[in-house]
């Protein structure tokens, strides 16, 4: 093993052994719609760009939004990240900040035949569920239907689903690429409901409470394209285009539910807690996207992503619809690397700066989500460490009753090696 292979892993297993110290994603009542926030597919070096992927060919990373890139990487390629988040919240009436942060992705690349078929293993999270809410809920007389009282509700949700990953990309044409992506996405999600409840001459404060824990497992499909040209403009530069494809689908779920009463004060049960378990699938709708990227080859690139989903086709496991309705996100980014092959360190350095905009859909209104992202790769021999930052904003107080000011910092290690080369001398 190699100096640099055996720092870079060590480098790798202390950061992923540190991602207990953030927790999870930071607490945002965002989370609570759907199956939660998703993470997406960028790794920390796209995420300077605003998470260009689709279209942009990588010698030295792995391509984890297109799999027909894959042929680009002749070898082995490590990496592995985390990430950390800050956020800022405004409802209009208070504000907060929380923190928070998990891992981004571990995953791993390599050569089944020299620039012809590349194939891709990885695991990283789907979604994130995390949110902690207190409002107001009204009780209504059961024969007027008028309002008798109010009762004050907590609710707490947390968990998410987790993606194991199997790509390959297949060079099919000089110019043009296939690949396919099939994952296994699992984890739960659990729900916790508290609600004040006053009765009239109860001399012990009663609290009902309803706890939901949901088990997901199921296998997502899907697909991607690359067209690229080489040697254009006296050789120096790069046309692509690229595009992909999420086949949507039905996941198994199960959802155990608890029904139980509690005395306020010192928490005992009052009432034998009443269980349901409801069995089904949730759907998850299909996904399209594309790309095109214009670049100098070792110097720089630029590029555009549009990535759509229709979440109306959404429907979780009690078949009760949330207005989701359409998603979508586009990014504009580019990186520059001075000179490669410099004795300067800072002009081996790689310079990432892009922007993206992902308006969704919550409660039947859209709610904008703007970000600018800037980052760097620190070059070591053929590998490198690969740092980004994000600075957005989410939702307004006046749309949506919520706006949420971010900052999320992406930290990952890339390793470039030949692990599965034989040797022919010792």
């Amino acid at each position: 093993m190699s100096v640099s292979r055996g720092v870079f892993i060590c480098f790798s297993l202390i950061l992923l052994a540190n991602i207990g110290v953030y927790g999870q994603a930071a607490n945002s009542p965002y989370t609570t719609f759907g199956i939660g926030e998703n993470y997406g597919n960028a790794l920390a070096n796209n995420q300077g760009m605003g998470g260009l992927g689709i279209s942009q060919p990588q010698y030295w990373y792995l391509n984890n939004q297109n799999p027909a890139l894959l042929i680009y990487n002749t070898f082995t390629v490590f990496q592995a990240g985390i990430v950390g988040e800050q956020l800022k919240f405004n409802n209009g009436t208070t504000t907060g900040m929380t923190r928070g942060g998990n891992m981004n992705y571990l995953a791993i690349a390599f050569p089944v035949k020299h620039l012809k078929v590349t194939t891709s293993l990885g695991l990283m999270p789907y979604t994130s569920v995390n949110f902690n809410l207190t409002y107001p809920e009204t009780v209504d007389d059961a024969a007027t239907g008028q309002v008798i009282d109010t009762v004050s509700v907590s609710e707490q949700g947390n968990g998410g689903l987790t993606q194991f990953y199997w790509s390959t990309g297949f060079r099919v044409m000089k110019n043009l690429s296939l690949g396919v992506k099939a994952s296994y996405v699992f984890g739960s999600v659990s729900n916790l409901i508290y609600k004040d409840i006053p009765i009239e001459g109860q001399s012990i404060p009663i609290v009902s409470g309803y706890n939901q824990n949901a088990y997901s497992k199921g296998f997502l499909l899907g697909g991607g394209l690359s067209y690229s040209k080489d040697s254009l403009l006296n050789g120096e530069y790069r046309f692509s285009l690229g595009a992909i494809y999420d086949f949507g689908g039905n996941i198994k779920s199960k959802r155990d539910e608890e029904f139980f009463s509690l005395n306020a004060i010192n928490g005992d049960t009052l009432l034998t807690p009443v269980l349901n378990t409801l069995e089904g699938h949730i759907t998850l709708p299909a996904g399209f996207g594309g790309g095109i990227a214009f670049a100098k080859e070792r110097v720089w690139s630029i590029g555009f992503d549009y990535y759509y989903q229709d979440w109306n086709a959404f429907r979780s496991l009690s078949r009760v619809e949330d207005d989701l309705g359409e998603a979508w996100k586009m990014a504009l980014g580019g990186e520059y690397t001075p000179d490669y092959a410099a004795t300067d360190f800072f002009k081996r350095v790689t310079y990432r700066i892009g922007v993206s905009k992902a308006p969704f859909f919550a409660n039947g209104k859209k709610v904008d989500d703007f970000g600018i992202n800037f980052g760097f790769s620190l070059p070591a021999g053929r590998s490198s460490i690969d740092i980004a930052l994000k600075a957005g904003q989410r939702g307004s107080v006046t749309e949506n009753g919520l706006k949420e000011n971010y900052i999320k910092a992406y930290l990952g290690v890339t390793l470039n090696d030949q692990w599965f080369v034989k040797r022919k001398f010792d």
